[in-house]
């Protein structure tokens, strides 16, 4: 299995050339916000191995909320932030950008404060990096190669079968999985269709794998007296902070809600960018600290095929702190509209919204953590879109493709390399076509 990791470069940009930056962003794309495979400062489409990529300048419009805990508008700077989803290491396809594309690169951090013509690319990237507090992959192993073939494989199968529906019709699934089987088979052989064999586990990657799983519960468990005494503590406090946060959620501007359409719906796919100040006080930040460490723990040991507890349209996601733990950025990759997508949570996984996201200043006010919240469609809504960031480039290696498909695809796959089938398993096969 070939494991998923992520990186993200956060740069503060220098004043004077934002508006020169914003330009060389927008001509990465084909149209607003979707950037072309091959532009020329970073040829996407050249990685084999970037399921994801995008850029967005981290412009906060909400920093004044403070002001509702009676606190100064931080001067908080403009950031570039450049980050992508990978297969293998993060730190090799550090090098491999550098190399491949270490002019368009360069090109772009010369807008930020600090970067030298001097400066070696690679190593300034990764003093410019900043680490996921929590990270989801839908499905863990699965490749941008595995996705590609997969899907190469349905096309061709579904040609072959609407090609020879006739011969087919009268034919039982087992018989037709074996047609099938033969025909992939002679497609391989001709160079056609390739299937290639997944790689083995890294081992570094199956002890560091291995020593998360045990060591977070195991820490948890040692300190549980520590922590029942803590957790019913800032509990306590917690519901008496709920009582009065302020709730920020006004209709947002028209304009920035009509912006970030422009950049929704074109393909089956979106991206979610999301900015957030964590409420003032320590019982906040150890709250969503606490509960970022077990959505992490969770997102890589229990929810690695396909579904984030019960939500199926996520692709990729992560939870970033910057600014010295005062702010918190979240961007996904998910199937369907920006509405769905909001729908799709509020109805299965409202808690988890709340568990989060209450700790953001402005949010609906929670019971208990858990409770209302974001079951006020209206008020969760409305501080979302105000809190959402444009993506001013954005690249997806697979369009057209949703979770769901990509789900699909691989258990086609499984079924044509699969030599026995009982008669139910390969009625349920062939159902897939």
């Amino acid at each position: 299995m070939t494991p998923q990791s992520s990186f993200m470069v956060v740069a503060p940009i220098d004043p004077k050339r934002a508006a020169g930056l914003r330009a060389l962003l927008a001509s990465m794309n084909d149209a607003p916000g979707r950037a072309k495979a091959d532009n020329e400062l970073i040829p996407f489409g050249a990685f084999e191995t970037l399921h994801y990529a995008r850029l967005l300048i981290v412009d906060d419009k909400a920093l004044d909320d403070v002001r509702a805990y009676g606190l100064p508008r931080p001067a908080y700077p403009l950031y570039l932030a450049f980050l992508g989803d990978v297969d293998g290491d993060a730190d090799d396809f550090l090098e491999q950008l550098a190399t491949r594309a270490g002019k368009g690169l360069r090109e772009l951090f010369s807008h930020c404060d600090g970067f030298s013509s001097d400066d070696d690319l690679v190593d300034w990237m990764k003093r410019h990096r900043r680490r996921s507090a929590a990270d989801y992959v839908n499905w863990r192993g699965r490749t941008v190669r595995r996705a590609r073939e997969d899907a190469a494989l349905r096309e061709a199968l579904e040609r072959h079968a609407d090609d020879h529906a006739q011969e087919l019709a009268g034919l039982e699934p087992q018989q037709i999985q074996a047609k099938f089987r033969q025909f992939v088979d002679a497609e391989r052989s001709a160079g056609r269709l390739t299937l290639t064999p997944e790689s083995p586990t890294p081992l570094k990657w199956s002890i560091a794998n291995a020593l998360n799983l045990i060591g977070v519960p195991l820490l948890l468990l040692l300190f549980s007296p520590l922590l029942i005494v803590v957790g019913a503590i800032v509990l306590v406090r917690l519901r008496r902070l709920e009582k009065t946060d302020p709730e920020l959620c006004f209709r947002v501007d028209q304009r920035h809600s009509d912006a970030l359409a422009a950049l929704e719906d074109h393909d089956v796919t979106n991206q979610f960018s999301a900015l957030g100040a964590v409420k003032p006080g320590i019982v906040r930040l150890w709250t969503v600290t606490f509960v970022l460490v077990i959505i992490d723990w969770s997102a890589r040991h229990l929810y690695t095929r396909g579904r984030l507890a019960r939500v199926r349209s996520i692709h990729f996601a992560r939870w970033v702190w910057i600014d010295e733990n005062k702010r918190i950025l979240f961007l996904s990759n998910y199937d369907g509209s920006l509405e769905s997508y909001m729908d799709d949570f509020i109805n299965k996984v409202g808690f988890g919204l709340n568990v989060v996201f209450s700790n953001g200043i402005g949010y609906p006010r929670t019971n208990w953590l858990v409770c209302d919240g974001c079951k006020d469609e209206r008020k969760f809504k409305e501080y979302l879109r105000r809190h959402q960031l444009p993506t001013e480039v954005w690249y997806a290696a697979y369009p057209q493709l949703t979770a769901v498909d990509l789900e699909r695809n691989a258990r086609i796959r499984d079924g044509i390399e699969s030599s026995s089938m009982s008669e139910e398993q390969a009625r349920e096969w062939v159902g897939l076509l």
